[in-house]
């Protein structure tokens, strides 16, 4: 869409259709030609995902065609047994379908237009009707309060005003005269008028903009990213390692003749399919789905709805956050603030602001006046000139036939713009008047002035609309727009943490700056958007030195999130209005309000529902849980994926029969990793995000897995020179992997609290059980491992604790090395620790999830 066709301009011409006389309007058989030639208003408006959208990102992945795959065959196999770990895959799926199946039905009951009646004339008289059931030529009937239903031409007028701000931004309402456009979502405030519709359905603007704005994107998630990443990794070597693991399994049954023969074939495919599945992070893919719902449902207890299941950890990434002013920081609302009679003002002056306030035809401005200045009693109005935002003023001349104990003021009585009124000595320092309008304005206040004349309007005043004679000021007035209550402390919340603000608005510079100095922002004057470059680098300079910026159109707010994108932000944007869609979609965490257009709030990630500012800090500190506990909990399956790997290679390289079966290996899987990461990953955390997930994860992970697939190798081949049975050799295996897992996990838990002990000594006690209950070992197949094996077990576990303790060792060291790097370059190094420590120390407590998940609280 071209910015120079965007609305808010009265200067561009609509479409022409052929003129219909406004007084008649359509007749029944124009509509019906219209209908049937598709020429309706009808416009389905759908939310940004499709289920099969939903279904194909969750269920028909790389990750679920492995692990369904090898399920299956076990099942044709007949070991159902060992097919167990197929649930994990059957969870996650389930898990994300259904959270976002959720909000997509809370998206799907938003639209766009959402006026209850369109009113229209057709063969000469008026009628409500569906907006959806609007004709091409249909003459719209336009009064205060109406929504517009499809974008349509101005034919007749008196004293209409139409607010654009959702289409556009600007909070002002726009004067229409004969042949301006009125757009599709905008709302009547003043006046009335008629109107012939010349674009309807999928062709009027609002809707236009909705479908571009709909194009679906994914949310940019670290953590999803890492994990398929490293599903990547895994998924390009499962195809060989698999070919090596089970071409050692026939070797080790004797070759594919006699494997074939002696069906031994079934258990190579068995072991190959353990080698394999053991090697897929079944469930930290899991973990990470639980962890993001159980998120997404506390935050729908606070009113903030979740679209996309990733976007909880979105906004503890982001170190930009772009604002829209209107209906985001403001309510949208002008209120009033306060009176400032100027010197020996003339009597009568607040009867005359009272008569402004209660006239049926004020505006949203002079409405504001109703709660101050309340009326005592009814004036009759001799002459009247209505408000025009083109020329900024209104005038009244009263009745003077009156009686004397109830006579009106005399006179005429001028309510406008300073400098409409009373030109530059409006704006003169020097001036009486000039003096106190320019030291209100610079408080970023709107400011009207309240002036008489002696003399009392004409018909010919009226009719020229022309101010009258010898004006003199009475009062100057000024008003605010009501910011929300909690714009303030959210954004010094922002600040502390080190996010970037950046005020975004299709308003006036000034009046932007004013409202970003009254949230707390120390701005001087804001950057005229008009005078923004094209060029993506130029552009991105500029958003990096200032941070209020005005008359910006919707493109221009698309192209400022991604001059900043560019230059390695993560952006956060936020708005309410159609003109953000196109912003919001684009941002690495899009945040609607649910004040506002539906199109906006279906390509959001965020949905605050009741639009208070102040759920944003519990969205971060939602999303930093989620982040720092999965760190936690993927080493723990990454270093199961590192082990489980060397261990496909050594033993297929070797040509060893693989030691485990797969429902062994269900037992480390769920007592060291699973069920303790479940509960791990639920714990609070306020640990602020540092870039670098992936890395710090597998730089533990890695070296400890190596050591472990070591240790099994060499007990594996230690067991059978000594001769140990194979049911033996594998309940032997299967101790060592369980108790160093525990090991692992007691060691990235640490510092131990009271509920991590209790965790741990659960699994330890499960793991007890597995080994002593008759049910569980024959469902094992776990045996006594015999004297000889079980010194062997003792012996190779104390040597790969003790490794594995040398890692963690190295690997603490190494995180805080990073840690104080990435602080240092982001500031945040300069900081002391609240105890006492040292900007290292603060570090490594940030970054590593294992070195204290206790941090400091909000």
């Amino acid at each position: 869409m071209d910015a120079s066709t965007a609305p808010g301009s009265t200067a561009g011409s609509p479409p022409q259709a052929p003129p219909v006389d406004p007084d008649t309007g359509l007749t029944a058989a124009d509509v019906a030609e219209r209908v049937s030639a598709g020429r309706t208003n009808a416009f389905e408006a759908d939310s940004s995902r499709s289920v099969w959208t939903i279904v194909r990102a969750n269920v028909f992945t790389l990750f679920n065609g492995i692990v369904f795959a090898c399920f299956f065959v076990l099942l044709v196999l007949g070991r159902w047994q060992d097919a167990i770990f197929g649930l994990a895959a059957f969870a996650n799926s389930i898990i994300g379908c259904v959270q976002e199946f959720q909000a997509k039905r809370a998206l799907d009951r938003l639209a766009l237009l959402n006026a209850p009646q369109a009113r229209v004339r057709r063969a000469g008289s008026e009628s409500d009707i569906l907006p959806s059931e609007v004709v091409q030529d249909d003459i719209l009937v336009l009064r205060a309060g109406d929504q517009v239903p499809a974008d349509a031409r101005i034919v007749r007028t008196r004293a209409l005003q139409i607010d654009e701000s959702m289409l556009t931004g600007e909070s002002d309402a726009v004067d229409k005269r004969v042949d301006d456009e009125a757009l599709s979502g905008s709302v009547v405030v003043a006046g009335e008028g008629d109107a012939q519709v010349v674009r309807v359905g999928a062709d009027s603007y609002a809707n236009k903009f909705a479908n571009e704005a709909k194009r679906f994107s994914m949310v940019n998630s670290e953590l999803r990213t890492s994990i398929n990443r490293v599903l990547s990794w895994v998924g390009w070597g499962i195809g060989p390692i698999g070919l090596l693991v089970f071409n050692a399994q026939i070797m080790v049954a004797g070759g594919y003749v006699t494997a074939w023969e002696s069906g031994s074939w079934s258990q190579a495919v068995v072991n190959t399919i353990a080698s394999l599945t053991a090697m897929i992070p079944l469930g930290l893919v899991l973990m990470t789905s639980i962890a993001f719902a159980v998120g997404a449902a506390k935050l729908a207890s606070k009113q903030v709805l979740v679209n996309e299941l990733p976007a909880v950890e979105g906004l503890a990434r982001v170190d930009v956050i772009c604002l829209d002013k209107t209906g985001t920081l403001t309510a949208g609302d002008i209120a009033f603030d306060a009176s400032h009679p100027l010197s020996h003002p003339a009597g009568g002056w607040e009867q005359v602001l009272a008569w402004y306030g209660s006239a049926p035809d004020a505006n949203a401005t002079a409405k504001c006046l109703r709660e101050p200045f309340p009326v005592a009693r009814a004036l009759a109005v001799a002459e009247y000139v209505p408000f025009s935002s083109a020329r900024k003023w209104s005038a009244v001349s009263f009745d003077a036939s009156q009686d004397a104990a109830s006579a009106a003021p005399a006179g005429t009585w001028v309510l406008g713009a300073p400098e409409m009124v009373f030109g530059d000595d409006a704006t003169d320092t020097a001036s009486p008047l000039g003096s106190v309008v320019t030291r209100l304005a610079s408080t970023g206040r709107r400011t009207l002035v309240l002036g008489r004349s002696a003399s009392a309007l004409t018909a010919d005043d009226v009719d020229a609309e022309r101010l009258p004679a010898a004006v003199e000021p009475v009062a100057v007035l000024t008003f605010r727009e009501q910011v929300r209550p909690d714009a303030a402390q959210t954004l010094s919340y922002f600040r502390e943490q080190g996010v970037g603000i950046r005020i975004i608005s299709g308003d006036n510079p000034r009046t932007v700056a004013a409202i970003a100095r009254e949230v707390g922002l120390d701005v001087e004057e804001g950057y005229d958007a008009r005078r923004l470059p094209a060029d993506q680098a130029a552009l991105g300079e500029i958003l990096d030195t200032q941070t209020v910026f005005g008359r910006v159109t919707p493109d221009q707010k698309k192209s400022m999130v991604l001059a900043l994108q560019a230059r390695g932000h993560v952006v956060a944007m936020t708005g309410d209005g159609v003109n953000d869609a196109l912003a919001i979609k684009t941002a690495d965490m899009g945040i609607a309000m649910n004040s506002g257009a539906a199109a906006t709030k279906a390509v959001a990630r965020l949905v605050l529902l009741d639009g208070q500012f102040s759920h944003l800090p519990d969205v971060v500190a939602e999303g930093r849980q989620v982040i720092a506990n999965i760190e936690r909990v993927s080493m723990l399956f990454l270093t199961k994926t590192a082990y489980a790997t060397g261990l496909a290679i050594l033993f297929g390289v070797l040509v060893m029969e693989f030691p485990f079966l797969p429902r062994q290996l269900s037992i480390t899987d769920g007592l060291t990793i699973g069920i303790p990461a479940f509960f791990l990953a639920l714990l609070p955390n306020t640990q602020r995000y540092v870039p670098g997930f992936l890395r710090r994860s597998l730089s533990f992970a890695i070296p400890a897995g190596i050591i472990i697939a070591i240790a099994l190798t060499l007990y594996t081949r230690a067991a059978l020179s000594i001769g140990v049975e194979e049911p033996q050799l594998r309940t032997g295996a299967t101790m060592i992997l369980a108790i160093v897992g525990i090991w692992v996990l007691t060691v990235l838990s640490r510092p131990i609290t009271r509920f991590k002990g209790m965790v741990i000594g659960a699994m330890f006690i499960a793991l007890v059980a597995v080994y002593t209950i008759p049910p569980a070992t024959t469902f094992f197949q776990l045996v006594d491992p015999g004297e000889e094996a079980a010194q062997l077990v003792v012996v190779v576990t104390v040597l790969t604790i003790g490794a594995i303790e040398a890692v963690r060792f190295v690997h603490r060291r190494y995180v805080r090395r990073m840690m104080a790097a990435a602080m240092t370059a982001s500031g945040g190094g300069r900081r002391q620790s609240a105890r006492g420590g040292t900007s290292g120390e603060t570090a490594a407590t940030a970054v590593d999830p294992a070195v204290s998940v206790e941090a400091p609280r909000r």
